[in-house]
C-alpha cells in the first residue's frame, strides 16, 4: 500500500507542475524571514544586583557562562595599559588558590576560563559547570595580584609594545585612537613602554576591588541547562559576592568629531607600502537603534568583505593593493568608522582617492536591488552561522538588558534585516558615511607618500605623528659634509669594529643572544667558521617546554634550513647569499660579492645624526645603511627582498651597545639588536661571545 500512495502522490506533483507556466528568466523571491529561536530564556536577579539570564541549548552537553560588567572605568592616565594588564593579572591567582592550582584545576576539566577588565568567561562539559562557576566566583570576588605577578606582567607588555615600534598596523591603530578620541578618552590612550612602567600594583589592586561589583554585572548562561538546576548553584557560589558604589567615570567628548578631514602620517623606515585608515569617531551610534542594521548594511556593500565594493574596486579592478574592507562599529560609549587599505608607495595616493570616492558614492547613489538582496543574504547566513556559538548567545541575552533592546531584537533580526530598503541603506550612509570629516591615518615613507596625500587634507598639510601618536616634527634628509664619500663612511666603521688586523685574526665565532616575545623567551646562536661556514639556530621556550624553531646549516658550499618539520635544501642563489652571511670578514671583502656604496644623506636615528648610505650587491639586491656620524657604528641596516608573490618587502634591524670581545684585538659586535621576524620585531640581546675556541666541523652538518 505504501508504494501506491507514494505514486499517486508523484503523479499529481507531476501534474501540477506540467499545468505551471515557469518563467526561468526571474529570479524567485524570497520567503518571509524567519523568526529566530534562541532557546528558552529565563532570568532573575540575585539579593546582590547580578542580573542572571538563563538560555536553555540541549544540542551539546556543555555550558557558556559569561559575566560582563556594566562600568565606565577610571581613565588610565600616565599608567597606559594596566587595564589590558588585567586579562593576565586576574588569572594570577587567589586567596583560595594559587596561580598554579588555578590553572591545574581548569585544565583537569578541559574548561577554558578568560578574564578581561570588564568580563569574565567560562566553558566546559556540563558535568563540569559546578567546578566551572566555582571557580568563576573565585576570581570574581577574591583574586590577589602580587608585585610578581605585575612585574612579569609589564616585562611580557614591554617587550610585546617594542615589537610595535615600526610594525604598521600597530602605528595606525595608535593613531588612530589619539586622533579620533584625543589621550584623554579611554578609547584614546595608548601604551607605551613608559606608561607601562608606570603601572603599580595598588592601581591594580583599587580597579579590581572597584569595580568586579555584583551590582553591575550581568551573567548569562547558555548551554545544558534548566533554571531549576543553575539558580541554587549561582545562589551558592556568587550569593557572596558583596555590593558596593561603583564609580561611573564621565568621559569627555571624543577630539575627532565634527573635525574636517586631515592628514596625519606616521613614517615608517624604509617603508615599501603604505598602510592607510579614513576612520573617525560615531557617538550617536548606540548598541540596539533602529539605524544600527542600516547602517551594517551600507557599510558591508561599502567594503565589508571580498564583494565590498572598495575590495572590487581597489584590488580587483586596479590591482593597487592586497585588499581593502570597511568596519562600522556601535558601541555604548562611542562607536567608530574605518575604512583601510594597503599597497605599494607608488600608488597610495591613487587608492586612497578611489576609497574615499566609494565613500561619497554611497552617500549619494542609490544600491541596486540585486546588489542590496545579495547583501541582505549574506549577513543573513552570518548571522545564522554565528547563532552556533554559545558565546554570541550569551552575549544576545546581556545586550538585551543591558541597552534596553526590545525583547524580539534578536528573535525579529532577520525579519528587520530583510525589511530594510535602498532609501533605509542611503539614509544611513548619509548619516554615517562622512569622508569629509575624516581623519586619514597613514603609516608608511614619508619621502615617498606624504606629501603626495597633503591634498586630502582640509588644510592641504601633513600632521606627522610617533608610533604611538604623539606629535612629532618629521626629519629631513640633509645634505652631506663636501667631500664626504660613501668609502670614508665605511672605512670608519671597519676601524671602529677593530680594524683588519681584528677581523682578520678570527677563526670562528659564537654568539648567543636571548630575548622575549608574547611570553615566550628565544634563544638565538650563531655560530661562524673559516670556509664560510655558518649554523644559525633559533630556539624557544614557553611555559618550561623548549624547542627548536628554525635552523639554518651551511658547510662552505651546501646547507639547509629547517622550520616547523620542513627541511629545505639551499639552492644556488640563496647559497651565493649564504656564503657572504658566514664570511667571518666580510666587512673586507666589498669588492668579492661585487657591492656598491652611496651616500644618500644625513637622518635621524633615535635622536642623532646618521649617514645614510645605499648598498646594491651583484644580484643588485638592495641594502640601506645607517652609520652614526660620531662614532661611525652601523646603527641600523634595512634590507630590501621580494616576497613569494614578488612584492618587495623591506626588513630592519636596528643594533647598539658595541662592546669589545675579548681576546681580539679590539673587535667589536653590538650586544643589543631590534630583528625582524613574521613582520614584527623583538629585542635580542647578547649574553655570551666566544671567539676562536675551536668550533668543530661538526657543528655545520
Amino acid at each position: 500500500m505504501k508504494k501506491i500512495t507514494l505514486s499517486i502522490f508523484a503523479f499529481a506533483v507531476a501534474l501540477s507542475v506540467h499545468g505551471q507556466t515557469v518563467d526561468r528568466s526571474k529570479r524567485p523571491q524570497p520567503g518571509p524571514a524567519p523568526e529566530i529561536s534562541l532557546g528558552k530564556t529565563e532570568s532573575f536577579t540575585l539579593a546582590n544586583g547580578m542580573k542572571v539570564f538563563i538560555v536553555e541549548n540541549h544540542k551539546l552537553p556543555t555550558i557558556e557562562c559569561s559575566i560582563q560588567l556594566d562600568i565606565q572605568s577610571e581613565l588610565e592616565g600616565n599608567m597606559a595599559g594596566f587595564h589590558d594588564m588585567m586579562s593576565e593579572l586576574l588569572l594570577s591567582g587567589t586567596t583560595n588558590r594559587s596561580k598554579d592550582k588555578l590553572n591545574s584545576e581548569i585544565d583537569q576539566m578541559g574548561a577554558d576560563i578568560s578574564v578581561s577588565s570588564e568580563a569574565l568567561n567560562g566553558s566546559g562539559l556540563k558535568k563540569y559547570q559546578d567546578k566551572i562557576l566555582e571557580l568563576m566566583a573565585d576570581i570574581a570576588m577574591n583574586t590577589q595580584i602580587s608585585a610578581e605577578e605585575l612585574e612579569k606582567s609589564k616585562r611580557k607588555m614591554m617587550s610585546g609594545l617594542e615589537t610595535q615600534k615600526n610594525e604598521p598596523d600597530a602605528m595606525v591603530q595608535n593613531v588612530s585612537a589619539v586622533v579620533n578620541y584625543g589621550a584623554n578618552h579611554p578609547y584614546g590612550a595608548v601604551s607605551t613602554q613608559e606608561s607601562v612602567k608606570n603601572i603599580t600594583l595598588e592601581a591594580c589592586q583599587k580597579y579590581f576591588k572597584t569595580y568586579f561589583r555584583p551590582n553591575v554585572a550581568y551573567m548569562a548562561i547558555v548551554g545544558d541547562v534548566t533554571m531549576a538546576e543553575m539558580k541554587p548553584l549561582i545562589e551558592k557560589y556568587f550569593g557572596k559576592w558583596q555590593k558596593a558604589d561603583v564609580p561611573k567615570t564621565n568621559y569627555p567628548t571624543p577630539a575627532g568629531i565634527g573635525k574636517t578631514t586631515r592628514v596625519a602620517f606616521a613614517p615608517r623606515t624604509s617603508a615599501v607600502q603604505s598602510v592607510v585608515s579614513v576612520t573617525y569617531p560615531i557617538p550617536e551610534l548606540k548598541p540596539g537603534m533602529d539605524d544600527v542594521l542600516k547602517a551594517k548594511v551600507a557599510n558591508t556593500i561599502l567594503g565589508g568583505g571580498s564583494q565590498g565594493r572598495l575590495f572590487l574596486n581597489i584590488r580587483e579592478k586596479h590591482g593597487w593593493g592586497y585588499g581593502s574592507y570597511s568596519t562600522l562599529r556601535e558601541d555604548d560609549v562611542c562607536g567608530s568608522f574605518s575604512a583601510s587599505l594597503k599597497c605599494k608607495n607608488n600608488v597610495s595616493d591613487s587608492a586612497l582617492e578611489a576609497l574615499v570616492n566609494e565613500m561619497r558614492i554611497i552617500r549619494t547613489e542609490k544600491v541596486n536591488d540585486s546588489t542590496l538582496r545579495n547583501t541582505i543574504n549574506y549577513m543573513s547566513g552570518n548571522f545564522a552561522i554565528s547563532l552556533e556559538d554559545p558565546a554570541r548567545i550569551a552575549q544576545f541575552a546581556i545586550n538585551t538588558e543591558r541597552y534596553h533592546m526590545p525583547k524580539d531584537y534578536y528573535k525579529n533580526y532577520l525579519k528587520t534585516l530583510s525589511g530594510i530598503t535602498a532609501d533605509d541603506v542611503l539614509d544611513a550612509a548619509k548619516k554615517y558615511i562622512r569622508p569629509e570629516n575624516a581623519n586619514i591615518v597613514v603609516a608608511g615613507s614619508k619621502e615617498e607618500v606624504a606629501n603626495k596625500l597633503a591634498k586630502f587634507s582640509a588644510d592641504g598639510k601633513v600632521d606627522y605623528y610617533d608610533y604611538a601618536g604623539n606629535p612629532i616634527k618629521p626629519t629631513e634628509t640633509k645634505a652631506v659634509p663636501l667631500g664626504l664619500t660613501a668609502e670614508d663612511v665605511y672605512k670608519k666603521y671597519v676601524t671602529g669594529i677593530g680594524g683588519e688586523k681584528a677581523l682578520n685574526s678570527l677563526k670562528d665565532l659564537k654568539i648567543v643572544s636571548t630575548g622575549e616575545m608574547q611570553g615566550m623567551t628565544f634563544t638565538v646562536t650563531i655560530v661562524k667558521k673559516q670556509g664560510n661556514k655558518l649554523r644559525q639556530q633559533l630556539d624557544g621556550n614557553m611555559n618550561g617546554r623548549s624547542m627548536t624553531l628554525q635552523k639554518k646549516v651551511f658547510d662552505g658550499t651546501k646547507g639547509y634550513e629547517e622550520a616547523q618539520g620542513q627541511k629545505h635544501e639551499l639552492e644556488a642563489t640563496e647559497i651565493a647569499d649564504t656564503k657572504q652571511e658566514a664570511d667571518l670578514q666580510a666587512e673586507l671583502h666589498a669588492s668579492v660579492y661585487g657591492i656598491k656604496r652611496t651616500i644618500k644623506g644625513i637622518e635621524t636615528i633615535e635622536g642623532a645624526d646618521a649617514y645614510v648610505v645605499e648598498a646594491v650587491d651583484a644580484n643588485n639586491k638592495k641594502t640601506i645603511e645607517y652609520y652614526d656620524s660620531k662614532s661611525g657604528m652601523l646603527v641600523r641596516q634595512t634590507k630590501f627582498e621580494k616576497d613569494p608573490q614578488g612584492n618587495e618587502v623591506s626588513q630592519t634591524t636596528d643594533m647598539s651597545d658595541y662592546r669589545d670581545v675579548p681576546g681580539t684585538n679590539g673587535y667589536k659586535v653590538p650586544y643589543f639588536m631590534s630583528v625582524p621576524a613574521g613582520g614584527i620585531s623583538f629585542n635580542l640581546k647578547v649574553q655570551s661571545v666566544e671567539v676562536n675556541k675551536g668550533v668543530p666541523d661538526t657543528e655545520f652538518k
